[in-house]
């Protein structure tokens, strides 16, 4: 086991480069499954999601290599033998390994996975997913902790709306359409910049993919693909929880290797909150504000405020002048952290699905726990403008989704160690 050491009160400047993102890279890893040619990788980030998506599409019988030096998958499956089963042992971890479900079905008529694991931030079902496909032609039963799909004929295109909006479901419903016969209409689809990102690496394999309008996509299957080279766009989150850290504690700290205008929705918040920034295209530099105001605001789908920087930005409003609130509209169980930002000295309240901050509150460091990904990070947040030591157990979550975190932070004069124990 492994915890992480913050001393706080130290002051953060220097510059962050933003790493690939985590959430576009996995669904295009799981896309690669419906292609017999070449396909390169870059940018790819190193967390534990992606090398356990990586070890998932070997298991299953993927030629995928990873060049950890150049952060580049090469994937080629010519003549490769795939098994069409992918295991608890591998998803347990992995909420976003149930992707592999819509490919396998796609490319080979059949599949057999695992309910998926990953964060305990609410139940999050998969019936989303089973919808989508189901309209496509699968025929889908649930049996002892297993998906069961198959389409003996292969998929067929068809019309779907989807019961609601689902990032995960989207991206499932979108690749196995791509490899399905004939044409696909999907209504009040997800349209998050990572989905853009995999429709962008399906179209280069050859798939004729229209948005049609925000929530609507279009899609004309090919089962005839072509080699790719992707590069992956960066990590929104890993942005948005850098810039949070240099309003919490930043003197002059530059975040890069960004586009700006996919964090609209986050830099209009941080300016309302009276945060100094300075925007260009590729990069935000945030400047030490001498009063934070509190706000009010919801999580909801892309455009919209995103519940991955609930926790983080909850900490940046214990630090505001008066009450803040957040009302959570994605996830049931997603305030696991505030009990651990109480000990450390946050007043926070939780009323069902919102949580109201009175601020300003000096933090403590604690003993404290992370509960999920962007729960352990939030922590970290707290522990870097807390008083004296914090020590944050369980930072495995963390690992699953924050590339060198302690590096980038110590390269900006942060105190941060990591210890076995």
């Amino acid at each position: 086991m492994q915890k992480l050491i913050v001393k706080g009160k130290k002051i953060l400047s220097g510059t962050v480069k933003i790493s690939g993102s985590k959430n576009a890279t996995l669904p295009i890893l799981a896309a690669s499954i419906l292609s017999e040619k070449k396909i390169e990788i870059n940018n790819v980030p190193l967390v534990k999601d992606v090398m356990t998506m990586s070890e998932l599409l070997k298991h299953i019988g993927s030629g995928i290599k990873v060049n950890l030096k150049k952060k580049k998958f090469i994937i080629n499956n010519k003549k490769r033998k795939f098994k069409t089963v992918a295991p608890y042992s591998l998803l347990k971890t992995m909420r976003a390994g149930v992707i592999v479900l819509g490919p396998l079905l796609s490319k080979f008529g059949k599949a057999k996975v695992s309910l998926p694991g990953g964060c305990a931030i609410g139940s999050r079902p998969v019936d989303i997913h089973l919808f989508g496909l189901k309209k496509l032609g699968a025929r889908i039963k649930i049996k002892n902790g297993y998906i069961f799909a198959e389409a003996k004929k292969g998929l067929v295109g068809a019309k779907i709306t989807l019961p609601s909006i689902s990032v995960g479901a989207t991206e499932n419903v979108i690749i196995a359409a791509s490899y399905a016969k004939g044409t696909t209409y999907i209504n009040n689809c997800a349209c998050e910049p990572e989905i853009k990102n995999l429709t962008d690496f399906l179209k280069k394999m050859g798939v004729k993919i229209f948005w049609m309008n925000k929530r609507k996509i279009k899609i004309i299957g090919n089962q005839n693909l072509k080699p790719v080279n992707h590069t992956m766009m960066f990590d929104r989150i890993e942005a948005g929880t850098f810039i949070i850290a240099g309003a919490l504690a930043g003197r002059r700290l530059k975040i890069t290797g960004i586009e700006s205008k996919i964090l609209k929705k986050e830099l209009t918040v941080l300016k309302k909150m009276g945060i100094n920034l300075k925007i260009r295209k590729n990069e935000v530099t945030v400047f030490h504000s001498n009063k934070i105001k509190s706000i009010s605001i919801n999580t909801e789908p892309y455009p919209g405020f995103p519940t991955d920087l609930q926790a983080q930005i909850m900490v940046l409003m214990i630090k505001a002048n008066g009450v803040s609130k957040i009302r959570e509209n994605i996830f049931e169980n997603r305030f696991m952290h505030v009990p651990e930002l109480n000990r450390m000295g946050a007043k926070i309240k939780i009323k069902g699905n919102l949580s109201v901050i009175d601020g300003p509150q000096e933090l403590n460091g604690a003993e404290v726990m992370a509960t999920d990904l962007r729960a352990s990070v939030s922590l970290v947040l707290a522990g870097l403008i807390g008083k004296n030591r914090t020590s944050i157990n369980r930072v495995y979550h963390l690992d699953r989704g924050y590339e060198c975190l302690e590096k980038k932070l110590k390269k900006c004069r942060a105190n941060i160690s990591r210890l076995n124990y």
